[in-house]
Formats: C-alpha cells, structure tokens, sequence
C-alpha cells in the first residue's frame, strides 16, 4: 500500500493524531479523497484517461459538420474535419459507454477503418461498455469484420432484421458516447466511406438530442433480441425538448432529431418526412438538396409524391431549386424522376460522377452519398435518407433539422463546391442514360 506517498500528498502539516488515523484507514484499503490529488488511473502514453479516473462532468454542447471528401477530388473543405479524425477522437473519449447503429461493416488492412476499429478495441480493454447493432442484409457479405467485432473485449453484438416487420433495413449510421455526445451522417462503418466516397455527417453534444438517440437505439436493440415479437414502441416518459441550441447571438443554432420508419417512431412528432416537406414548403428563394438518390417510384411500385411535389410547389411559387444526385441514380426507374424536373420553370438537376481512383477499380465506392438539404441559406437537413419512399416508410434513418446561419452557411458552401464542380453535369430530360458500373461486377 504507497502509504507514505499519499500522505506526502497531503502536506507535512497535519497533526501526528490525524497522520496515525489517516495510515490505519489507508491500511483498511480507505482513503480520505480530500487528500489525494492526482487521478485512480491512467493509460499510460495515450493521452486517454481511464473511465474510472474522469468525473461525470457534462460535455460542453456542440454541433459540427464532418465529411468524407474523396482521396483524388477536389471537394474537401479544410475547414470541415474529417469523419475518421472525428471518429478516433469521439471513440476515444468515451469514458462509460459506446452505442452503435450501423447498416454494416467493412474494413481494409490499409484502409482508414483500422484505427477506427483499434480505438473500438481500445475502448473495451479499458472497460467500456460497447453495444454494436448491425443490419442482417450485410452479416454474410463481410464475415470476417463481423468476426473481429465479436472479439472485442466488452463488447455486445446483436442483429437487426427488419425484413418481417417493416420489410426495411437498419440504414441508419450513428453511434452515441456515453449516452450524451453523438455522431450522425451518411458515412457507413466502411473504409471506402471515409476515404473513396463524398460524405456528410455531424458531431452532436446535446442532452435532449443524445436522448432521442438513446431512446431510438435502445427500442432496436430490444428488437434485435425479439425478432418477430411484434413489439411497439412505447412513448418517451416526455416529450422531446427541441430545439436544442448552440451558441448565442448571431452565432446561434437550433437542431431537432428527425427519425424513420413511421411505425418505429418513439415520438410521432419527429417524423422525418412531413419534416422535410414542412422545410421545402418554408422555402421563398433558393433550395438545394443532395442526395445519393432520388426516385418518385417506390419498390412496391406506388408512387411517392410527397417530395416531389414539395419540390414542384416550390418552383411554381419562384423559389430556385437545385437538385444534385450520384451517377447511379441513371439506373432505369430512378433516372426517369429526376428528367420529369428537370424541364420545369425554376429548376435544375445534376449528376456527379467522380473518377475512379488511380490504384484501381473499387466496387461500391467513388460515389458522392451524402445527403442534406439547405433553404435560403437559413436552416437545413442533414441526414441518413435517400430520397425514396423506403427510407421514411420501411427503413430506420435518422437526421437533424438545423436552424442558424453558421450551420446554413456551411451546407451552402459544401453544395456550391460540389454544384460547381468538374464532377457535376446537367440532367438532359431526352437522353437515354446507362448505369455506371458500381458493384462487384
């Protein structure tokens, strides 16, 4: 037991009496805290505290874009951090718990996840509580990856299908830190998306936010261990109170959780689609949008309008509307959608398409796939949805409504980079489009 270097700690003052009670209770295993003014324990040259040595102080309230911009472009913004720095530094602050909400994994020995996944194993050696939810769709396509997972120490893995319920999939992509701070976006837990593909995500600290999350991912994950119980979500003990804000003054920002599919809602009220229409209908100037891909036609073959005709009352009112996809919306019965607006008075769409990288072809990769959307140059969305029926109706996506000209500025400058890019061309309403090739084939 160092006695003598903890009572050094507490200065030579003290009188013999209290010294000698002072070493029988260290002798018991006891300490007096008052006394002792350096940490229980620490990891040794990393810059990491161990959980037991930070106290529950709140995290400071904050809100920040994070993006992918893809390795041989010209679209990264320095001034907007990248995903894979903002990953190891969340991953490795958590002091208790790590909560993840992903469509899948993938890794690359020499790719961006690794350190992403080492910090993952880091964090459970140091005793924190990891919880990992994956969608089934993808658990046979990477085994390996889902074998690495199992082997992290501390670490719960469960499976989400909802291919019996909502006939959707788990496509949303967050994870929460110790239940308050939370990361957001259109990046998947994959290398190629924090290296090979344009991204859009954000870093959230706010209580309110972190607890819809919280409340979103513990419903799944009790699905998860009930497949097919039919269970329904049970509504929040209170109302959310949203918005959060960020700041003051003319630096101030208001944010709201918005989340999908309409029958897994905790709170009716944060459903993602009337959310997005309420902002394209606010719209009195411009509106610009991106998304990997936008379709009026649904896979059960019903037409989804919703958007569309936001986006059309929009333009008929004058608004300016800039619609901005990936090369892989030509496919036959999305491409079809974007060429009916393309001809209308007060509205332009185009297509991005990035070049392949100079070591090779990358199957499911050099795409632009973020996803958000900017109304006069005031307020906002960032998200996990593509714009397709689906994903408000079938699929769990979640997103946030943004209010405040310091956000509204940035996405306004990360869609003008990418509009005006190289990359960006316009949609011709007669052309005959052929898909680029994407997959493994």
């Amino acid at each position: 037991m160092p006695t003598p270097t903890v009572l050094s700690r507490c200065g030579p003052d003290l009188p013999r009496r209290l010294r000698r009670r002072l070493r029988r209770r260290l002798r018991r295993g006891l300490a007096l805290l008052p006394c002792l003014a350096a940490p229980l324990f620490s990891l040794q040259g990393t810059g990491v505290p161990h959980p037991a040595s930070q106290e529950a102080t709140p995290r400071t309230p904050a809100l920040e874009l994070v993006e992918t911009a893809p390795v041989e472009t010209v679209l990264d913004h320095p001034g907007i951090r990248n995903a894979d720095q903002v990953w190891l530094e969340m991953i490795g602050g958590a002091r208790k718990s790590l909560d993840f909400g992903q469509f899948y994994v993938s890794s690359e020995p020499t790719g961006r996840l690794e350190p992403v996944l080492a910090a993952l194993e880091s964090a459970g050696g140091r005793g924190v509580r990891i919880r990992f939810l994956l969608d089934k769709q993808f658990t046979a396509t990477y085994p390996e990856d889902l074998a690495r997972l199992k082997r992290v120490q501390g670490l719960e893995l469960r499976v989400l299908d909802l291919s019996a319920t909502t006939r959707g999939v788990l496509h949303a992509k967050y994870f929460v830190v110790d239940g308050e701070e939370l990361y957001l976006g259109s990046q998947n837990f994959d290398w190629r998306s924090l290296e090979h593909i344009q991204e859009l995500g954000v870093r959230v600290v706010a209580p309110e936010i972190a607890r819809a999350v919280n409340d979103v991912f513990a419903f799944d994950w009790t699905l998860a261990a009930n497949p097919g119980g039919g269970l329904k979500p049970e509504p929040p003990a209170r109302p959310y109170a949203f918005p959060a804000s960020f700041g003051s003054g003319a630096a101030l920002v208001r944010a709201s959780l918005t989340v999908a599919p309409e029958p897994f809602l905790c709170d009716p009220a944060t459903f993602e689609l009337p959310k997005l229409v309420e902002l394209i209908d606010s719209a009195r100037k411009t509106l610009r949008v991106q998304v990997m891909t936008y379709k009026t036609l649904g896979r059960d073959k019903v037409y989804f309008d919703e958007l569309d005709a936001a986006l059309r009352r929009a333009a008929a009112r004058g608004v300016k509307v800039e619609l901005l996809c990936a090369d892989w919306s030509k496919r036959k019965g999305t491409i079809e959608g974007l060429q009916s607006l393309e001809p209308l008075d007060n509205v332009e769409v185009r297509l991005t398409t990035l070049p392949q990288w100079s070591g090779g072809y990358i199957p499911f990769a050099r795409v632009c796939h973020a996803k958000y959307l900017v109304v006069d140059g005031a307020r906002g969305w960032i998200g996990t949805s593509n714009w397709e029926r689906d994903y408000f109706m079938s699929s769990r996506n979640l997103g946030l409504v943004v209010e405040g000209a310091p956000i509204a500025a940035e996405l306004e400058q990360f869609f003008a980079s990418t509009w005006n890019s190289p990359y960006a061309a316009p949609v011709d309403p007669g052309a005959k489009y052929e898909a680029p090739k994407f997959g493994d084939k």
